[in-house]
């Protein structure tokens, strides 16, 4: 999630900005320079959490057709760039978000107005009233992962074991809980888990040290020498710089489809 507010005048931006258009029954595609980051890396996990109800909304976002990955060409070819390098040290990247269409964001503006929904709070903002959520920049109007060069991601530590599939209906643990205590996520510990609405996210809080801290700074600097900007609020929010859409937020689907006849 991207956390900083847009301001009215990027906002206007977004708006006047060219994004594909579809003929009339059909969806849009992407630009024929975004790819799947499978095609670019296969060895990279991709746990893509808004296809599942496993986020702070509690069901398949808007969308998220199928559990994939998509980014601009550049992004993906230095995040294969990061992986190998982390691959010699014994970890791989997952990625749980990657291109977000604006549809997406949408749901979550929806949500967020419903301030009767708090189905998720006890995992994901169990200390943030829903009311604030905007105030404190945890939801926007637009969000960066909509231009196709950001994505949400994490270290596993090699071998890799399985996550255990979420199950609806489960007692919610705090997402800044323990490691042992908290949602069972397969990542090494970075202090919480991912989309964790709390100050504890922020990617050098100084409440986070040892082993916790250790693990953010090993995936920030791998990424960042490759050209990523860390989000501060967020340890998992990475941006690939310079952008090849600043100014375009699209809202082509999260599916194969809309990557077909783009390359």
């Amino acid at each position: 999630m991207a956390r900083a507010l847009i301001t009215a005048a990027a906002v206007l931006l977004a708006s006047t900005a060219l994004t594909p258009t579809a003929h009339a029954g059909t969806e849009p595609k992407a630009p024929k320079d975004f790819v799947a980051l499978r095609s670019v890396d296969p060895t990279i996990l991709q746990e893509m959490r808004y296809v599942t109800p496993h986020n702070f909304v509690g069901e398949r976002i808007d969308g998220y057709r199928q559990p994939l990955c998509i980014l601009t060409r550049p992004a993906a070819e230095a995040l294969h760039q990061a992986q190998h390098t982390l691959l010699r040290k014994g970890y791989t990247l997952k990625v749980y978000d990657c291109y977000r269409p604006q549809r997406a964001v949408d749901h979550f503006v929806r949500w967020a107005e419903d301030l009767d929904d708090q189905a998720m709070k006890g995992e994901f903002y169990p200390n943030v009233d829903k009311t604030r959520l905007f105030a404190d920049g945890y939801i926007a109007a637009k969000s960066g992962h909509s231009r196709g060069s950001t994505l949400d991601v994490t270290l596993v530590r090699l071998p890799a074991k399985p996550t255990r599939p979420y199950r609806p209906g489960a007692p919610l643990v705090p997402c800044f809980a323990p490691q042992g205590e908290r949602f069972p996520d397969n990542s090494v510990d970075m202090g919480t888990g991912f989309d964790c609405f709390d100050t504890l996210s922020h990617t050098l809080d100084p409440r986070i040290q040892g082993h916790q801290r250790a693990n953010r700074l090993l995936l920030k600097s791998t990424l960042e020498g490759l050209g990523f900007v860390n989000l501060a609020e967020e340890w998992w929010h990475y941006t690939f710089k310079p952008e090849a859409y600043p100014d375009t937020y699209f809202d082509f689907p999260v599916s194969r489809t809309s990557l077909t006849g783009a390359h």
